[in-house]
């Protein structure tokens, strides 16, 4: 074969290899391009939402943007790092102003009626109904319902906090006092509190107490009241429910002979009882925290003592995650709340990462429960678990109408002026209920 017929033959399978590179180029751009294309940004705030110290707040939503982004090759989801809880309201409402909200974000607290009004959050309820894989069922009611706004389902709940009863176990103990069970009553709780309220070195002042920090709200979720109608439209504060929870403060205030018993006293030890959110007790129960914050006395929870008419329910603060409206990419970004909100994983890892609980039945109640609650625990200080469950279980919501925090900063006005024998409490709460559903109606 000649020279020139060898060079022949040589370019074509040259071009070949030439086209073929190409191809493969271009197949890798459009590869990455789609990748650039398909991206959902999720809008987070930084730190503990919980107001506790914590290690790294990124390391529960980075696991699961990493499960997400393996289950849907070729998107990706983006978050800005760094902002702080209480920069985050401002830097949202900026970025709805510019229409640059992220497709799935968490909810500032009180804001869910207002975004929701705004047109800003995504109605979820068609989203659930196609979804077969998908039961509302599965999560906690009050956790459940704190997303609610008049019957229409606008956030997934993420995590929750109740309050419970922090106890001191050893001044119940110098006392020769149980520990509270789960069925302990108001009676019980002041019965302990006077018991325990005395002059220890005789000086002639009350230097022991019973509790900090019990007021009215506490008394009156106890006691099975719900203050308002689901949509906000009117207030139910001339229950005689109500008038009960106040007439038990006032009892349980009067047990301290006028002295103001502070937090200080309670770090110091010399108080029995003070209601705490939970993620107080994740945080300083363990090693080292609990040596920096209450090193003098061995403490437990429990739940907060039953009304007459109640369970000891508690009020649950729950953090949020909504879609919004003009998300596009709608479906995506409800298959990413859901790795965040319902994939069991990722609540469960919320137990081992975080200082609030789950909100899916499911992960409160495993074993893993009892294991981490048992962590770095010294001593017998481990917390029965049923407890947690059983608070979750019968927690209140907290109201989420866009006037409940107005109404009730009004209605903390008032109630300490009853409390503190300014007025009667059966007029002084129905003045106080015709106040706030005038106020509603504006």
């Amino acid at each position: 074969m000649k020279y020139g017929e060898k060079r022949v033959l040589w370019i074509p399978a040259a071009v070949g290899i030439i086209l073929f590179v190409i191809a493969a180029s271009c197949a890798a751009e459009q590869f990455v391009e789609k990748r650039k294309g398909t991206v959902l940004h999720f809008g987070m705030m930084a730190g503990s939402y919980w107001d506790v110290p914590t290690g790294s707040c990124y390391e529960v939503i980075d696991a699961a943007i990493r499960r997400f982004e393996e289950k849907h090759p070729g998107v990706r989801v983006e978050y800005t790092s760094g902002i702080l809880k209480e920069d985050y309201p401002e830097w949202l409402a900026e970025q709805i102003l510019l229409s640059e909200e992220p497709d799935v974000f968490m909810i500032p607290a009180g804001q869910l009626d207002v975004l929701a009004s705004l047109g800003v959050l995504k109605n979820l309820e068609p989203l659930m109904e196609r979804d077969e894989a998908f039961e509302r069922e599965d999560y906690y009611p009050a956790a459940w319902n704190y997303g609610n706004i008049r019957d229409t389902q606008y956030a997934l709940p993420y995590e929750s906090v109740p309050t419970l009863m922090f106890v001191n176990k050893t001044l119940l103990e110098k006392e020769h006092i149980k520990m509270p069970g789960t069925d302990w009553t108001w009676e019980d709780f002041l019965a302990v509190c006077r018991q325990v309220t005395k002059d220890t070195d005789g000086d002639g002042v009350i230097d022991q107490f019973g509790c900090f920090d019990y007021g009215w709200r506490e008394a009156v979720n106890s006691n099975g009241v719900q203050l308002f109608e689901k949509g906000g439209a009117k207030s139910y504060f001339g229950d005689y429910r109500v008038e009960a929870a106040l007439r038990f403060v006032k009892d349980l205030n009067g047990v301290n002979e006028g002295f103001a018993v502070t937090s200080r006293e309670f770090d110091q030890g010399k108080v029995a009882f003070r209601p705490f959110a939970f993620s107080e007790y994740r945080t300083y129960k363990p090693y080292p925290w609990r040596i920096k914050k209450y090193s003098d006395f061995e403490w437990d929870c429990v739940k907060l003592p039953s009304g007459p008419d109640g369970k000891g329910q508690t009020g649950l603060d729950t953090l949020l995650m909504g879609i919004s409206s003009r998300s596009g990419h709608q479906n995506l970004a409800w298959e990413f709340i859901k790795e965040l909100c319902y994939e069991e994983e990722t609540q469960l890892h919320l137990l081992e990462a975080s200082q609030g609980m789950p909100v899916l039945r499911g992960a409160v109640e495993s074993p893993l429960l009892k294991q981490v609650l048992g962590n770095d625990i010294p001593g017998n200080g481990n917390m029965d678990v049923e407890v947690i469950r059983q608070v979750m279980e019968e927690a209140r919501e907290t109201p989420n109408f866009r006037r409940y925090s107005a109404a009730m900063s009004q209605a903390d006005r008032e109630i300490s002026s009853i409390i503190n024998g300014e007025r009667s409490i059966d007029s002084g709460l129905l003045k106080l209920q015709r106040e706030i559903n005038a106020f509603l109606r504006q």
